[in-house]
């Protein structure tokens, strides 16, 4: 094979090579030119942040706020006895009315009722005595000396009567109002002192319900304010009134203690059960509501996202009202105002939206 031969063959071969390094190179920038040709329209789509808003409208909103309390009875009281002493009888059944005045139990008097006995063959006598010295007082028979003794001691075993009759009733206890009492802690024969507890007797209906409300809004709650409450493992929701506020705000807690009332003619409401309560302290008229989630908290206030022209609009806003799940902006925004509630953290001022208007509730 000649020289001029072998070259040619050697410059096609590098050729051929060189042709075979490039050809994929030069594929991959034809794909990507081709790849990216439909991007342009694209492009302008995926820079649009799918959102969803609420178009706001005024509306009557009611001022309320959740709290908890406590069901009360209306009355309660822990009977003791006033005196020491033997209990001779129980008259009461446990868990069972009773009324005002009612016999509940009895301390053995007997000693008690023995001196009255003996007081009352004495003040007999003392009126005896007094009348004979009127009489001889009248002719002028004994002086007015010997008259008042015989009175004196007269008015004195009187008063001994009343001072024994005092401690006779100490030792009757006696219902101080009608209701249902509760457990006993005594027996007949039990030697009982002041400090020993009966029973409790509980004045069911009404029932009161006592709970507290921050001390910013003590000046908004009145009497006769209305309440709705849920009791736990109850079905249903109740409704009361306030009827007492405690004219101070608790320095260690900040709140103010208030109480309401509840029908509780079926006794259903017992004293003890936790309440969750939701109290209206007034109504606004024609407030601008947005959900909880738009508004965004910031150092000097609060904020949210309106749709302007296709764009994301920051608005500083002032808020009023709160609900479980609304807001009211009292400052910021206008009716008709397109709000948005969803893909917050994802948008900025300017950012292109495509908004989806939800449903009014």
């Amino acid at each position: 094979m000649s020289k001029a031969v072998k070259s040619t063959l050697t410059v096609l071969i590098i050729l051929v090579v060189l042709f075979l390094i490039a050809w994929p190179k030069l594929d991959f920038l034809h794909g990507e030119d081709k790849a990216q040709e439909p991007s342009g329209n694209s492009s302008m789509k995926a820079e649009q942040i799918p959102v969803n808003v609420v178009v706001v409208e005024e509306q009557t909103a009611n001022q309320n706020i959740r709290i908890t309390g406590t069901i009360q009875a209306n009355e309660s009281v822990e009977l003791r006895s006033e005196v020491s002493g033997k209990v001779t009888r129980i008259y009461f059944d446990e868990g069972q009315p009773v009324n005002r005045g009612q016999m509940l139990v009895t301390i053995n008097d007997e000693e008690l009722r023995a001196q009255m006995e003996k007081l009352k063959y004495t003040q007999q006598l003392y009126n005896e005595t007094e009348q004979r010295q009127k009489k001889l007082l009248e002719r002028e028979a004994i002086s007015q000396e010997e008259y008042d003794i015989a009175l004196t001691e007269l008015k004195t075993a009187t008063a001994d009567i009343k001072l024994l009759q005092a401690q006779i009733a100490k030792s009757q206890l006696r219902a101080p109002f009608s209701g249902i009492i509760g457990l006993r802690f005594i027996s007949d024969g039990s030697y009982i002192t002041p400090s020993d507890p009966i029973a409790t007797l509980y004045n069911l209906n009404p029932a009161k319900i006592e709970f507290s409300i921050p001390g910013k809004y003590a000046e908004k709650v009145q009497e006769g304010d209305s309440i709705r409450f849920n009791v736990e493992s109850m079905e249903g929701t109740f409704k009361g009134q306030v009827y007492a506020i405690e004219p101070r705000i608790d320095p260690s807690t900040r709140t103010v203690l208030v109480r309401a009332k509840s029908d509780n003619t079926d006794k259903r409401l017992l004293p003890g059960q936790f309440a969750r309560i939701e109290l209206t302290l007034g109504r606004t008229e024609n407030a601008l509501m947005v959900p909880s989630q738009a508004v965004i908290p910031e150092l000097d206030g609060h904020k949210v996202f309106v749709v302007k022209e296709g764009k994301a609009q920051a608005k500083k806003v002032t808020l009023g009202t709160r609900t479980e799940l609304a807001v009211e902006v009292t400052e910021g925004l206008a009716p008709k105002d397109s709000v948005i509630t969803t893909g917050i953290l994802q948008i900025r001022e300017g950012s292109e939206v495509d908004p989806f208007i939800e449903a009014a509730d």
